[in-house]
């Protein structure tokens, strides 16, 4: 059965002078501020679309790592991913570096990455975002 999941944003104001806000409606879990000048120049207390996009692409990635690990018979221990998502002004989203640290017991370090291209490929928020250039930096930790 599919599942929709909901978030809304708010906002008041040009782009440039203007702030808003956005929600995770369908979790309860919180609202957070936005702005131009977190997104352009980078702030600590307000989030961006960016880093919101790359918080889903890191847990979608993880998630379908850990899945096909497991079908392999080499369930991760854990791993820790860190997606960078790189934003020009004027241009868009340029890249997105997915960076994965992993503890899994009987893998080598080419069966690891190997695993780990395939989870990119097959993410589906990687596939959701086609038309931008995915890295990827896959180590054993």
């Amino acid at each position: 059965m599919a599942l929709t999941s909901t978030a809304t944003a708010h906002w008041e104001g040009s782009l440039f002078e203007g702030k808003g806000s956005v929600n995770l409606d369908s979790s309860g879990l919180g609202s957070f501020d936005v702005n131009w000048k977190a997104r352009s120049e980078g702030a600590a207390s307000t989030t961006t679309p960016e880093e919101l996009l790359g918080a889903a692409h890191a847990a979608c990635f993880s998630m379908a790592f850990s899945n096909g690990l497991a079908q392999k018979g080499t369930p991760p221990t854990a791993l820790n991913t860190t997606a960078d998502v790189t934003f020009q002004p004027g241009t868009g989203i340029t890249g997105i570096k997915l960076t994965v640290r992993g503890e899994v017991p009987g893998i080598s370090a080419e069966d690891f990455a190997a695993a780990a291209a395939d989870a990119k490929a097959g993410c589906p928020v990687s596939k959701a975002l086609a038309g931008v250039e995915i890295t990827l930096d896959a180590a054993l930790a």
